[in-house]
């Protein structure tokens, strides 16, 4: 790669992550309940995240001839982290009923947890 096409790679992936991460804080605001906002944040702001640390990747790589494993790092601990944080909030927020909004339209785990609560005949959504 040359030096003008690295740097223009380096500052479309740094926009597009940051555009990106920009629309995850806007899901915050306008989505009306938890769960919709913790999909918001979770998804576009891990992928916004790792677009940045690519681009800071690839310009250390091209332009000052350094490889990260520290960067390399943070996107491996992105991509694991936000979306197992993200659904034990959402699962958690479930657990303590937190309500849906009157526009959802299906439920899932509605049905799983009737269901254990019928074989067993005691409620049990504390138990997992």
């Amino acid at each position: 790669m040359s030096a003008t096409l690295s740097e223009f790679l380096t500052v479309l992936l740094i926009f597009i992550g940051t555009f990106i991460s920009f629309l995850s804080a806007v899901g915050l605001i306008r989505f009306p309940d938890v769960y919709s906002r913790a999909h918001a944040l979770s998804k576009s702001s891990t992928i916004g995240v790792v677009l940045v640390h690519v681009g800071t990747l690839i310009f250390f790589v091209f332009q000052e001839g350094f490889f990260s494993i520290r960067l390399l790092l943070a996107i491996f601990f992105v991509f694991l982290t936000t979306p197992v944080s993200a659904h034990v909030i959402i699962r958690s927020a479930y657990r303590t009923r937190v309500r849906m909004t009157k526009t959802t339209v299906k439920d899932d785990l509605a049905e799983y947890f009737n269901r254990e609560k019928n074989i067993e005949g005691i409620e049990t959504q504390d138990a997992r």
